[in-house]
């Protein structure tokens, strides 16, 4: 059982050496790609939107109702 416990113990320091070599973003920069993320969002749901009402028009032009 200590061995376990050992490599658990070996596995979270390895795990928090990694978490401390992350370079995070500051605000601007998060600011601008959540920005970023957000518009591109809005823009594919638009795409899709409209891909949507098309298709469903032609079906219903199709099918005659």
């Amino acid at each position: 059982m200590s061995k376990e416990k050992t490599q658990k113990k070996s596995w979270f320091k390895g795990l928090s050496s990694e978490f401390k070599k992350i370079i995070w973003p500051d605000k601007v920069t998060l600011a601008k790609q959540t920005a970023a993320v957000v518009c591109v969002s809005v823009v594919l749901g638009v795409i899709i939107a409209i891909i949507d009402f098309v298709a469903q028009y032609g079906i219903d032009f199709l099918i005659g109702l």
